[in-house]
């Protein structure tokens, strides 16, 4: 299990439950948030490959704009929607949940990259309050790990003008994400 507590965006929890499953692996989570005085909740359920490659993805949501549920399905950079062909979302390895800072630990762990090295990971990215589908532009840059044995990376995500340094375990996840989430199991 590991867990957050969202903070700063938003005022929240999320819980994930990753382990292996078959030769990939499987994430489930759930994440709870007050937002600008609006709650929302979601549940996911993440199938991964070997090389930590999303294959699907399942998200069910509740907020006051109603109850809403999505199914991603990818396979080598293509992606269905709901069973429809998603052509905006060629080239997406990761599915990016705005609800979860878990997420953010596919694309680490996927790269692998070396001090120094950067990579952009364009994700499938998942709204928290509607679950609408969109293609989010971002990229990360392995920096020297802190004095504690922790991973760093630059991570940008220009839609959103955001710029920060994400601070990671060895294990590959999410220790800090400023101004969003901080790991606390």
């Amino acid at each position: 299990m590991v867990a957050w507590r969202h903070r700063e965006a938003r005022d929240g929890f999320e819980v994930v439950f990753p382990r292996r499953e078959g030769p990939g692996y499987r994430l489930d989570g759930y994440s709870t948030a007050v937002e600008e005085g609006e709650a929302w909740g979601i549940r996911y359920s993440l199938l991964l490959d070997e090389e930590w490659r999303t294959r699907s993805a399942h998200v069910a949501g509740q907020s006051a704009e109603g109850a809403h549920e999505v199914l991603l399905e990818g396979k080598e950079g293509s992606w269905l929607v709901d069973g429809a062909p998603a052509p905006a979302l060629t080239g997406c390895l990761d599915v990016d949940l705005e609800a979860s800072a878990c997420t953010n630990a596919l694309p680490v762990l996927r790269l692998g990259l070396d001090v120094g090295d950067s990579a952009a990971a364009p994700a499938v990215y998942v709204r928290a309050t509607t679950l609408r589908v969109d293609r989010l532009e971002q990229s990360y840059t392995r920096l020297e790990d802190d004095s504690g044995d922790c991973m760093r990376f630059d991570y940008a995500a220009p839609a959103f003008a955001f710029r920060g340094v994400l601070t990671y375990d060895r294990l590959g996840f999410v220790v800090d994400y400023p101004g969003i989430a901080a790991r606390f199991a």
